[in-house]
């Protein structure tokens, strides 16, 4: 292309003239696979609470020795902090430490580097923005490449294992984020999980309690005396209507052995007493809502349900009052249920372009979200790291825009971010063809979600900008150059500056070109067809519109052209997001759309909101999820409800299930919204008072009065009908693999499903922390003695919850979040045995949980008093 960025690219891979030779291939495969790259917070306090201090440790155990002076290698490493390239000693070691893009950064040598011989190792310190308390903030695959050589990845980070390329995080300047003003949350320790485990101990429930829970909790349940032995003895008679959800059961029944029940439609007389019915009533009393009834006696078990999907939802309570032992005998307890849904909108939110998971691994999260009764996909498919989803006509999207590598040109794949490494084979690429999308479709309608998807733009547009780059240079070269314009994203001749939260420069699609339009459309239409296709209708695409980098399109000709077009309103780069949601609502519209959009992307500022009138389709729904109190940002919620959006409570501080359990440097995570979210506090989010979850600060101030923290007044709910549910949203950009991403999901999403569906008693502007506490151990009793099975044997790679300890006078008392999950001790760290009750031990004692899978916690240390 001709863009000056190819030109700089380009520079860039070419040998100087006063450079010394490259290393060979061999030298740069034998380097790599000896030499070590290590990261390491040093101090987060020196600067105070805005940066810190890093370092990259490179210690050469190779034969091979880097020559001094200038050279054509470069180190390629994933940073998510930017590094002040003035602030660093590298260039007191003739090197400098260069920003990329995103995450990525470079070491390069200058002509007074001194060389590396075998045996030494280099230190160099730096400037990092903000602060690191997490090890996962630092990515794995950092690289080296030499001329035309292949980059060769160094094998001490070519893995998952962050302690192979981190350095622990041990003291407090390392584990805390600031102290002027003082980090507040406190490193957990085996003590502090003792001390917050304790409330949940003192309620317990047996086991015939626990295989009475329905989770999540319905409206109103009745126990009878007795059991209902279910067997292929049993006949089931439906509606016909409800064939597809008996099919559902059919298949669900048949893990436990039950394939040869008599299954036929109601007009079928039974012949035998055992019979499981299947009615439909549209005029069952919930009150005014849709719901089912449940009741399981001696020789009836009768679902009866206002539609389909709730005679799903009646399904799903009948299969978790099942054992999880498929082989066991299907004992169900005699009761009569009647439910119905808190929210219509019970979702998750799934980031699959930061980083791909594969087909497989949505379809077990839909799995899993039926089984839970949420409703609701939102599948976040086009990032800046990566476009997941095959458009035809299109190809770039996924040829360039699905994977990462090394190619400065950026014309073969994206530049490499977030630990993907520069071969375009590493964990975190891929996408989906378009008859996977079309499968996931089917997958996911049979059991009543709506797959939303997202394409976000007109900021996290990096990945489509370089695509459509790629595609106008293919045409450009084959000599059809309007061709090539029709979906061109950015004008060649944009000297926009700006930097995104994500640290881009060009992520920003140029929304002043009508081949943004073009391209928008383009992909509703792909979109549309591959629904159709499904056999359902494509009805909601979310648009993003969230964190566009300050200064976007101020350099766009095509912008500076729009501005002075008499009568079109636009004035100013100020009036482009609006204009850009406004115009592309338009093409939403015409296709018989509902728009989404992250909060800021439907705000012009802190407070005001587009005027809904503005944005053409008939629904428009928001997702707030910028709720950090002390920012005066929390009640957007409220005001977009207000001024007539439909909103979907997406709150950073409860919700968003890509922050760690814990205040640990081992758990895996962004921190920006709070500092952890255990399961614990995802299951006491009280959405129908959004402000009563405000408790504490970012800094782990508590909250006593949120209009004195904020200095204003906070705006009241006047539409509450406009609320339409919640959503867990997972962020993929610490979660290369799909057992981490799993991890992360579950079991929080089970505690969104709980608040999505049933509203406790204990919510509320005064919180009855006893009763809370209570619902939350039985809550949690379920999870461990039940839940955790069933995922088990769905291959669930579930997060484990560390335990709890203490010795005192040379005993050791353990507990764990989740009460009757499996704890083992270890006197030694290697050898270990069960823990039932206190034990006298001595000295130190490792703790860990264990999970019917056979699954082990990280290990925690007890220190003896």
């Amino acid at each position: 292309m001709s863009f000056k960025k190819l030109l700089l690219a380009n520079l860039l891979v070419t040998l100087p003239l006063t450079a010394q030779a490259g290393l060979s291939q061999q030298q740069l495969n034998s380097f790599a696979s000896d030499a070590e790259v290590h990261f390491e917070v040093v101090d987060n306090f020196v600067f105070g609470s805005s940066s810190h201090n890093g370092r990259v440790i490179l210690d050469n155990k190779s034969k091979v020795a880097i020559p001094a002076g200038v050279s054509d290698w470069a180190i390629y490493m994933h940073v998510t902090r930017v590094i002040d390239e003035e602030q660093q000693t590298a260039k007191a070691h003739g090197l400098n430490i260069e920003h990329v893009q995103g995450d990525l950064h470079r070491i390069v040598p200058t002509k007074d580097f001194k060389g590396l011989a075998a045996g030494e190792t280099l230190a160099i310190n730096y400037k990092g923005a903000a602060w690191i308390v997490s090890m996962t903030d630092f990515m794995p695959r950092t690289f080296i490449v030499s001329g035309k050589a292949k980059p060769a990845i160094f094998a001490n980070t070519d893995t998952e294992d962050s302690f192979s390329y981190v350095k622990p995080m041990v003291r407090p300047e390392q584990y805390l984020r600031y102290n002027e003003p003082k980090d507040l949350f406190p490193k957990t320790d085996a003590a502090l999980r003792y001390k917050a485990n304790l409330a949940a101990q003192d309620f317990s429930l047996s086991r015939e309690e626990v295989t009475r829970k329905i989770i999540p909790t319905p409206r109103s349940v009745d126990h009878n005396r007795g059991e209902t032995t279910f067997s292929d003895q049993w006949q089931i008679r439906y509606a016909g209507s409800l064939k597809n959800e008996v099919t559902y059961l059919q298949a669900q029944l048949a893990d436990y052995g039950l394939s040869k029940l008599d299954v036929q439609a109601e007009h079928v007389p039974s012949a035998k007493k055992q019979v499981l019915s299947l009615k439909v009533n549209a005029n069952l009393n919930h009150e005014g809502k849709p719901g089912y009834n449940l009741t399981v006696d001696k020789n009836t078990i009768e679902i009866i349900a206002t539609d389909n999907a709730n005679a799903f939802y009646a399904i799903q309570s009948l299969l978790s009052l099942m054992p999880t032992d498929k082989k066991a005998p299907i004992n169900l307890p005699r009761l009569e249920v009647e439910d119905s849904a808190r929210y219509e909108w019970r979702g998750m939110h799934y980031d699959i372009g930061r980083n791909f998971h594969g087909k497989d691994n949505i379809l077990k999260l839909i799995e899993q979200m039926a089984h839970y009764k949420l409703n609701k996909l939102h599948l976040h498919m086009t990032e800046d790291e990566g476009w997941r989803l095959q458009i035809p006509g299109l190809p770039e999207l996924t040829d360039v825009g699905a994977k990462r590598c090394f190619d400065l040109t950026e014309q073969s794949c994206l530049l490499t971010q977030l630990g993907a490494g520069p071969h375009g084979d590493a964990v975190g690429n891929g996408y989906l063809t378009r008859e996977d999308f079309i499968e996931i479709l089917k997958f996911a309608t049979v059991r009543h979600i709506e797959v939303i998807p997202e394409v976000d733009l007109p900021g996290h547009a990096r990945a489509a900008i370089k695509s459509m780059e790629a595609r106008y240079n293919n045409l450009m070269k084959a000599g059809k150059k309007e061709e090539a314009k029709a979906y061109l994203l950015t004008h060649p001749k944009d000297t926009s500056k700006y930097l995104t939260v994500q640290n881009y420069n060009d992520n920003s699609m140029d929304v002043c070109l009508d081949s943004s339009y073009n391209f928008i459309d383009k992909v509703l239409y792909e979109m549309q067809v591959m629904y159709r296709d499904a056999g359902i209708d494509l009805k909601k695409v979310h648009l993003g519109g969230d964190e566009v980098g300050a200064g976007s399109w101020a350099g766009s000709p095509a912008c500076q052209a729009l501005f002075i077009e008499p009568g079109n309103g636009i004035s100013g780069v100020q009036d482009l997001k609006a204009y850009f949601m406004s115009r592309a609502s338009k093409l939403l519209a015409n296709r018989g759309l509902a728009m989404g959009g992250w909060e800021d992307g439907l705000m012009y500022s802190r407070t005001a909101t587009f005027d809904r009138d503005s944005l053409a389709p008939d629904q428009v729904w928001a997702n707030p999820w910028d709720n950090i109190w002390e920012w005066g940002v929390a009640d957007r919620a409220y005001r977009l409800a207000n001024e007539g959006y439909d909103v979907v409570l997406s709150s950073g501080s409860h919700l968003y299930l890509d922050h760690p359990y814990e205040a640990h440097p081992e758990s895996r995570g962004y921190y920006w919204a709070t500092r952890f979210t255990d399961t614990k506090r995802v299951f006491g989010y009280m959405p129908d008072n959004l402000y009563a979850n405000a408790d504490y600060t970012r800094q782990g101030v508590p909250i006593d009065n949120l209009e004195d923290l904020v200095g204003r007044a906070m705006p009241k709910l006047e539409k509450p009908e406009n609320i339409l549910g919640m959503q867990g949203n997972v962020w993929s950009e610490t979660i290369r693999t799909a057992e981490q991403m799993q991890e992360m999901v579950f079991p929080r999403i089970i505690a969104i499903a709980e608040r999505a569906w049933h509203k406790a008693d204990w919510e509320g502007d005064k919180v009855n922390a006893k009763d809370r506490n209570k619902q939350w151990a039985e809550f949690a009793n379920v999870l461990a003695a039940k839940e955790f099975s069933r995922m088990s044997n769905k291959g669930i790679h579930y997060y484990l919850p560390i335990p709890g300890g203490v010795i005192n006078d040379g005993k050791l008392s353990a507990n764990v979040a989740l009460p009757s999950f499996s704890i083992e001790y270890s006197l030694d760290g290697q050898s270990w045995q069960s823990y039932q009750s206190p034990v006298t031990v001595k000295g130190n004692v490792w703790l860990r949980s264990k999970a019917v899978d056979g699954r082990v916690s990280r290990a925690t240390e007890v220190v003896a008093k």
